[in-house]
């Protein structure tokens, strides 16, 4: 799989802060007049929609998708936490990235080691510390008896005779995932010409953004990097200048990224660039979690990144900024079970 580096701000777009009381800024509270109800536009989006929260794809019917990447109440496709829960209790390495906008990203995980959404759908049901089924056959024996399941694989798969296998299931959820974008935020008003979508801070911060150099790698769109084919992904070595203090506080290098996939001495603490939008509400940051706040997220990109000492207040600039990326989030309700 091919991969681009660069240098960049390398802030995680992946779970939901676990500091509540500032509740507006980390999620969306349901039922407000801009909030979307999400609804099916397909079968085999609905289908989608009930395999992401079913708990029974894992071991001991705990975990679903959802599990680790919250999408109901308004939750920003995250768990909040620096690391995820799996089955029977067991804590994982990295930190949940959010699930909304990962349909424009051209590689998921945090070491790009899946292609696209499907392939990644199919990696947690067999990981003995996430959802602990010993093969994707016995997933599928667990969901293919029931009469619910039955009737919507039909629906979304109606010229196959046998339509209830692994990869039918994943595509489904691909197909689920892929409507959660929030491509609405006061960012995309301000591009499209609304000039007080932004406060007069936000679009300090917007210019501080670009000549901090953050822009670098946060380019594009989403903020994730230039528009690539699926599977090429776009990566950079993080961190780029060690900073003492930050690494002794944080630990960032310990895990070695993309190396721990390719086993390429060039890919060792390689990551991929992760999309900027909503992560003012999806703390904790970076591939471990360690980092509770945003405004210290982007003091650390920039020391270990750019080898730059921001002051207060570009940092406050670009923090308020990053918070006008936030999309409104639809209202979710986790289905009836089958």
């Amino acid at each position: 799989m091919k991969h681009i580096i660069c240098l960049s701000i390398f802030l995680s777009a992946i779970a939901c802060t676990k500091k509540q009381s500032d509740s507006e800024a980390k999620k969306v509270e349901a039922g407000t007049a801009e909030q979307k109800v999400w609804t099916s536009n397909s079968a085999l989006e609905e289908l989608g929609y009930h395999l992401y929260f079913e708990k029974r794809l894992s071991g001991d019917n705990s975990i679903s998708c959802n599990t680790c990447h919250d999408i109901t109440a308004g939750n920003a496709g995250v768990d909040g936490l620096p690391t995820s829960v799996g089955i029977n209790g067991q804590k994982g390495e990295r930190n949940s990235p959010t699930v909304f906008n990962a349909k424009f990203l051209s590689v998921q995980f945090w070491d790009g080691r899946a292609k696209d959404l499907a392939e990644q759908a199919k990696g947690p049901i067999t990981n003995p510390i996430e959802m602990g089924m010993e093969s994707h056959d016995l997933a599928i024996d667990k969901i293919k008896d029931v009469k619910g399941y039955q009737e919507l694989f039909a629906k979304a798969f109606p010229d196959q005779e046998n339509p209830i296998n692994i990869d039918n299931l994943a595509t489904a959820i691909a197909a689920f995932e892929e409507t959660l974008t929030t491509l609405d935020s006061p960012y995309d008003k301000f591009k499209e010409g609304d000039l007080e979508a932004l406060s007069e801070l936000q679009k300090k911060g917007y210019e501080a953004f670009q000549s901090v150099g953050c822009v670098s790698c946060h380019s594009g769109p989403h903020f994730a990097g230039p528009s690539l084919p699926i599977g090429t992904g776009f990566f950079m070595k993080f961190p780029t200048f060690p900073d003492a203090d930050y690494e002794n506080k944080y630990h960032f290098s310990e895990d070695l990224g993309r190396y721990n996939v390719t086993k390429n001495e060039t890919d060792k603490n390689m990551w991929r660039v992760p999309t900027l939008r909503n992560v003012a509400r999806t703390a904790p940051y970076f591939h471990n979690g360690k980092v509770e706040s945003l405004d210290e997220a982007v003091k650390v990109m920039a020391k270990m990144q750019l080898n730059k000492d921001i002051a207060e207040d570009e940092a406050k600039a670009i923090v308020a900024f990053l918070e006008s990326l936030n999309g409104n989030i639809p209202l979710i309700n986790e289905p009836k079970a089958l």
